[in-house]
């Protein structure tokens, strides 16, 4: 029975159902899924370089993948050092961050006293019962902390092994997926999978530069304003600019914070100015010239994938979720009968201007000259 023949009310019944039946097994699997994926995206990232080590110096497939592991480990290991020395740097100005949020506070407490006619004492109880409650939990917060830890290293440990394999068999796998359809099929699929690991490698590059480019930009604006931990923030913004609209908006209201906190109320507004002009340039020339339209995915939808992905893995199901919509928008644009779903995702094509005519004696019709 041929799919795209069945009524189109039992068509959406069946893809509804298929859609359910996956989410729960994603969600089910968060722990082996998450990882393999963003090994999948960093192979796509450092695919280029193991066909350099393999083509261009003769390089055999496992040492070329060893390679790559290590220089992924390096730029990884580069991270964690630049985010730990400014952290560090960082903790010298707590005291002087906690004595403005003490201001801060201060004059939220005597607004909502005048407000609410609540007063100071009655506050600080509610406090101290909020405070008794949560120090009564300790065991649960050293239990959640200590299970943030070890699934941090059980998901790096994921994340390595199944970046060695996926380069080391990745031309098993992809006969594989070629060889799974039918012999009539095959040169068509074989198109297919180019196309997508094509442009999901461009993908992950042009994503990757966005990231460059908007921490320079944030960087530079920052150090213009002489905002303290100008870098650190500039890399956090490049990093949080993959959730579209969340991720600025979670590192603006931070700057600000640090803006606020370190300098005046006027740096702070100049510092969301700052902001926006950013996002401005990343979302109308950055983020077409270097990520590209055709992936680009419309507003709804990247808010719609970060809730789901947010539901099913987290924070790491935020950042992975934009990456994700991306590919399946380039499979469904390519496959037939799932293009319509593939427009769906993306942007709004702007018509095309139709040129004038002008009709004239004997039918005989003239294009308006540009």
């Amino acid at each position: 029975m041929n799919f795209f023949k069945i009524p189109f009310l039992l068509k959406i019944t069946l893809a509804v159902i298929s859609i359910i039946g996956i989410g729960y097994l994603i969600n089910l699997g968060q722990s082996i899924l998450a990882p393999f994926f963003l090994a999948f995206l960093m192979a796509m990232l450092f695919l280029p370089v193991a066909n350099f080590f393999e083509k261009s110096l003769k390089f055999p497939r496992s040492i070329s993948t060893i390679v790559s592991v290590m220089m992924m480990l390096v730029i990884l290991t580069g991270l964690i050092f630049f985010f730990g020395s400014q952290i560090s740097s960082f903790s010298r100005d707590v005291p002087h961050l906690t004595k403005q949020f003490n201001s801060v506070f201060h004059n939220l407490q005597t607004w909502v006293s005048h407000t609410f006619n609540v007063k100071i004492d009655e506050q600080l109880d509610y406090l101290d019962q909020g405070l008794g409650k949560l120090l009564s939990s300790s065991g649960v917060i050293l239990g959640f902390t200590f299970g943030i830890f070890s699934s941090s290293l059980g998901f790096l440990a994921f994340f390595i092994l199944f970046f060695i394999f996926i380069l080391n068999y990745r031309r098993i796998l992809n006969n594989f997926i070629i060889n799974v359809f039918n012999e009539k099929h095959k040169s068509s699929v074989q198109e297919v999978v180019s196309e997508v690991r094509i442009m999901t490698k461009r993908y992950i590059i042009g994503l990757s530069l966005q990231v460059v480019i908007v921490s320079v930009l944030t960087t530079t604006v920052l150090t213009i304003l002489e905002v303290k931990y100008a870098i650190l923030l500039g890399v956090l913004t490049g990093l949080l600019n993959v959730i579209p609209y969340i991720g600025i908006c979670i590192s603006l209201l931070i700057s600000c914070f640090i803006a606020f906190a370190t300098g005046t109320v006027s740096t702070c507004v100049y510092v969301a100015l700052g902001y926006v002009i950013v996002h401005a340039i990343d979302g109308n020339i950055v983020l077409p010239f270097v990520v590209g339209s055709k992936v680009k995915i419309n507003a709804l939808f990247s808010f719609i994938g970060i809730l789901v992905g947010e539901h099913l893995w987290g924070i790491s199901g935020m950042f992975l979720c934009i990456p994700a919509i991306a590919i399946i928008k380039i499979i469904f644009e390519r496959v037939e009968g799932l293009q319509p779903w593939g427009k769906l995702l993306g942007e709004d094509e702007k018509p095309h201007k139709k040129k004038k005519t002008y009709k004239i004696s004997k039918n005989i019709t003239l294009k308006e000259m540009d």
